[in-house]
């Protein structure tokens, strides 16, 4: 199966094809022919003639003509980070290259329908269950569509004020855990960077002061002004406005956003601090949702804790994208399976690929001294799991210690459970029950965390995972750990509880 009628194999090249990079270069090509058209014109006039060509041909023709790219939605199919993206390089081709004005408007008026599809998949909470490392192409390529839709109609197209729009932006801080660590479930790395340009000048779009001080904050970190700017890949549409607002940018107060708690009911995802403005001490973000996310892993009730702003208990996160990631055998994948999540293996199954396998009864609760989340993970578990119910609660109380209790029922025990944490710290029986956890960097310092459990029920297993692939490794370095607590008999029924201090 290709992307083009005639199949996979060489490209029919009388089939256009509207993808990413198809996009990104029309794009590229237009803002050239705008800002340098004339100099382009001295070397020869077939230049502009050939960019103008292209991009009808390539771009502005196939997305006038066709609805039937996945990424525009109008076949009913689940839309991602690519609607916003390409829509945001086809709008500006459209507005820079296009000279005919009805066909240029039938342009924008099906763009802004492609938006729309966008826009009615997000829950009103801004949630972006492809994580934060994909909001820069998300809600940040939203952004770079409002922008363009804002300058070219002088202002009269201005959706800064609808709730939606502004939740999308705000999102972003709300999953910053401290210094280059975000929640990184699904795909999105554990170090997103991100654009403080775009941060800020959304932050500044819609009145939220918080988050472009955010942005400035990530200047800083990035050294923005110091060289060349650059945008995300190369792209010309985002260094332009950056190069606009470096001044203000730059004279803003940076502030990380290091909020206490923050919940996403749409995405079932939580997260929570030990205090606002601090990273001091630990933080944990949950989740529930369902196996059928966009860049989905089978994680459905897994969670991840920091300490003093640091990665103890972890989400991996995924290899470098290969054939095989977005193909029929994705979930032979480790980082994909639960077993490599901080979740049980029930009668040695794991979790389930599908919008089926899915939390229930998911109940959220923070106040001044907790913040929990509480969800039935059995269904998100196939059949042969044998699981009637697995209720799951996850906690923080601040200032002490995370608690994770599973409470559950079997219909049958033909295995011990076992229940698997990803460690970027490495682990240690320290004693029947107690598991320590050392930083990485010996010579740091840092404060020992301890993971406890009941000795008498689980026997501890600690496999060092050597990690090769050069995306993990940007996250992690080169080893984590995977830590098994493993039944010593099978049982239908058992409440357990495991704490990290």
């Amino acid at each position: 199966v290709g992307a083009q009628k005639r199949g996979a194999g060489l490209p029919d090249v009388t089939e256009p094809v509207v993808d990413l990079f198809a996009a990104e270069t029309a794009m590229l090509l237009a803002w050239s022919d705008y800002l340098v058209g004339e100099a382009l014109d001295r070397v020869s006039p077939l230049v502009r003639e050939r960019i103008r060509l292209e991009i009808d041909r390539r771009i502005l023709a196939p997305c006038l003509e066709r609805d039937d790219f996945w990424w525009m939605g109008f076949s009913g199919r689940q839309v991602n980070n690519w609607n916003p993206w390409i829509v945001s390089n086809w709008l500006a081709a459209a507005l820079l290259v296009e000279e005919d004005p009805g066909r240029r408007a039938r342009s924008v008026h099906k763009a802004l329908r492609c938006l729309d599809i966008f826009l009615d998949s997000y829950p009103a909470d801004g949630g972006c269950d492809e994580g934060p490392g994909y909001w820069d192409r998300a809600g940040g390529s939203l952004f770079d569509c409002l922008e363009l839709l804002h300058g070219a109609s002088h202002g009269r197209i201005d959706v800064y004020d609808r709730p939606l729009i502004r939740e999308i932006g705000r999102y972003i801080g709300r999953v910053h855990i401290a210094g280059p660590w975000a929640v990184n479930f699904a795909d999105a790395a554990a170090k997103p960077g991100g654009s403080a340009s775009l941060i800020f000048r959304y932050g500044r779009a819609i009145g939220d002061e918080d988050m472009a001080r955010f942005g400035a904050w990530l200047a800083r970190e990035q050294g923005l002004g110091q060289d060349a700017v650059a945008g995300s890949f190369g792209s010309l549409g985002r260094v332009l406005p950056a190069l606009f607002s470096l001044e203000a940018l730059l004279g803003t107060e940076p502030r990380e956003p290091l909020v206490r708690d923050a919940w996403f009911p749409g995405l079932e995802v939580m997260t929570a601090r030990s205090s606002a403005g601090s990273a001091k001490g630990l933080y944990l973000a949950a989740k529930g949702g369902h196996n059928d996310e966009s860049h989905n892993h089978n994680d459905v009730g897994s969670f991840i804790v920091y300490a003093d702003g640091e990665p103890v208990l972890i989400d991996v996160g995924v290899e470098t994208y290969t054939a095989k990631t977005f193909s029929g055998k994705r979930y032979e994948i480790w980082t994909m399976q639960s077993a490599f999540h901080n979740l049980p293996t029930v009668n040695g199954v794991m979790q389930k690929n599908g919008r089926e396998f899915r939390a229930r009864d998911v109940r959220y609760r923070a106040d001044a001294g907790r913040a929990s989340l509480e969800l039935d993970i059995a269904g998100a578990y196939p059949p042969e799991a044998g699981i009637k119910s697995w209720e799951r609660r996850i906690a923080l109380d601040r200032g002490r210690r995370v608690v994770v209790e599973d409470r559950y029922a079997l219909d049958a025990a033909g295995r011990p459970v076992e229940l698997s944490f990803m460690s970027w710290h490495r682990p240690e029986t320290a004693a029947a029950g107690r598991i320590e956890l050392h930083h990485p960097d010996a010579g740091r310092g840092a404060a020992t965390i301890a993971l406890t459990y009941d000795g008498r029920i689980f026997e501890p297993r600690i496999e060092a995972i050597d990690i090769e692939d050069a995306r993990l490794r940007g996250s992690w370095g080169d080893r984590l750990y995977r830590i098994v607590l493993a039944g010593m008999a099978p049982a239908r029924a058992g409440v357990f509880t495991v704490t990290i201090r």
